[in-house]
C-alpha cells in the first residue's frame, strides 16, 4: 500500500496532444506523442501502444492525464519525457485517461 505522501509525490497533469506519428522502431506498435503542458511544463514527448483504438488523426488535440515526473526512459532511439495514462484491457487495448472537458494545459490532477 502507498502513503498518501507517496501519492502526493506523483504529479499528474492535463496536456494536449500536438504531434503523432509513427513508431516503426517500437518492440509493439506505438506512436510517438508530442504533449503541450503549458507554460510551467512546456512541451514533452511520449512513447504510448495506442494503435489498436486510435487513429493518430483523432489524437490531436485530445487533452490527456501524463505522469510528468518520472525519470526519463530511452525507448530505441526515442526519449520518452512523461508517462501517458490509460485503462488496460485484457488484450493490452489501451483507452486513454482525458479530461471531460476543455481545460487550461499543465493543470495538476487531485
Amino acid at each position: 500500500m502507498l502513503t498518501w505522501e507517496e501519492f502526493e509525490k506523483v504529479e499528474m497533469r492535463i496536456g494536449t496532444i500536438v504531434e503523432v506519428n509513427d513508431f516503426p522502431e517500437a518492440r509493439k506498435p506505438a506512436y510517438q506523442l508530442t504533449i503541450d503542458f503549458g507554460n510551467e511544463i512546456g512541451i514533452r514527448k511520449s512513447s504510448a501502444q495506442i494503435t489498436k483504438r486510435y487513429s493518430k488523426e483523432e489524437l490531436i488535440g485530445k487533452q490527456i492525464v501524463a505522469v510528468v515526473n518520472f525519470p526519463k526512459k530511452q525507448i530505441g532511439k526515442f526519449m520518452s519525457e512523461c508517462l501517458v495514462l490509460g485503462s488496460v484491457g485484457t488484450d493490452n487495448d489501451i483507452v486513454l485517461l482525458a479530461s471531460d472537458k476543455k481545460v487550461e494545459n499543465g493543470l495538476k490532477i487531485g
